[in-house]
């Protein structure tokens, strides 16, 4: 075998630090992957149906959106896989119709709902919000929804229910991501869990989502159905659900499971908080260059820091 010497290397086949550190899960992944039947390239989808609603400038921030071809392209989605444009690639695997939505737990009223029925059961309207990435990055986006609280005050949680509990599709021929890899494990534990304190599921911040960009949802933006909390990190804004759970006891969720001193159950976005192998005090906004400085639950800290009175948000982070 030949044996470069390093004066021999170009400095653009040196692995990327941050793909090193991940080299485990991408080594999982492209194994899930390369079982999957073959897709078109990672390209801006063409526009979807129309859901229009009237936009809600109380809860519409003063940047100007991300620009839809990288909204759907540039995506973070493990059911799909762990690259950033297998979302985007592999979304017409993705069937978001027929679909029902489980709602149940401790609940007076619990109920299955059609997609398009809970689509209907309260008006739309549309909310532009921050999205912070753990990883660093972000987006404005223009969301298309209802509050969750809405949902929620009409099923009647009983005194036990604390915890919200939200479960993603389990579907491997839909999610490839999901298959067992070549080695007999996957990256992560399906479905996909994750939670929320019921008071941050009754925040009026807090969306039930059914579209962006005065369309419906794109697959691999979560289709049909997801939730967005816009003060914590990404991955807390649970996709393609398919049950909503309320529960006494805070739910494990799937990242707290892979790797629970990297991703805590608040995750609230703090830049004096940093992730293990990254600082959280920067970020760098999609279509910019400039890094720009992280802002307090991301900029919606008059908003929702009340919530959070008295907790030592690096014990829970």
């Amino acid at each position: 075998m030949l044996i470069r010497r390093a004066p021999d290397i170009k400095s653009s086949e040196i692995t990327d630090h941050q793909v090193y550190l991940n080299r485990r899960s991408f080594l999982i992944g492209a194994a899930a992957l390369a079982l999957a039947p073959s897709g078109p390239a990672a390209a801006a989808p063409p526009a979807g149906p129309p859901l229009k609603a009237p936009r809600n400038q109380t809860f519409t921030v003063a940047d100007p959106p991300t620009d839809l071809e990288s909204i759907t392209t540039y995506n973070n989605f493990y059911e799909f896989g762990v690259n950033k444009e297998d979302p985007a690639r592999l979304a017409h695997l993705l069937k978001p119709r027929p679909w029902t939505v489980q709602v149940d737990g401790h609940v007076a009223r619990p109920k299955t709902y059609d997609i398009d029925a809970l689509l209907r059961l309260f008006p739309l309207e549309e909310r532009v919000y921050r999205l912070r990435c753990v990883e660093g990055w972000s987006m404005v986006i223009p969301w298309v929804g209802y509050p969750l609280a809405s949902l929620i005050k009409r099923v009647e949680p009983t005194g036990k229910a604390k915890f919200v509990e939200f479960t993603t599709l389990l579907d491997p021929e839909q999610f490839p991501g999901q298959r067992r890899g070549l080695f007999g494990f996957s990256s992560l534990e399906w479905p996909y869990v994750e939670g929320l304190r019921l008071d941050e599921a009754l925040h009026p911040l807090t969306l039930l989502t059914f579209g962006v960009y005065g369309q419906v949802l794109p697959n691999q933006n979560g289709a049909p159905v997801r939730v967005v909390v816009p003060w914590k990190y990404g991955f807390k804004s649970a996709k393609s659900i398919v049950r909503i759970r309320f529960v006494g006891e805070q739910p494990k969720t799937t990242w707290e499971k892979a790797a629970p001193n990297e991703y805590g159950f608040y995750s609230n976005v703090n830049p004096t908080v940093d992730h293990p192998r990254w600082s959280q005090a920067t970020e760098r906004r999609i279509g910019e260059f400039r890094r720009r400085k992280t802002l307090m639950f991301n900029g919606y800290a008059d908003q929702v820091a009340a919530l959070y009175a008295g907790l030592d948000l690096r014990k829970y982070y």
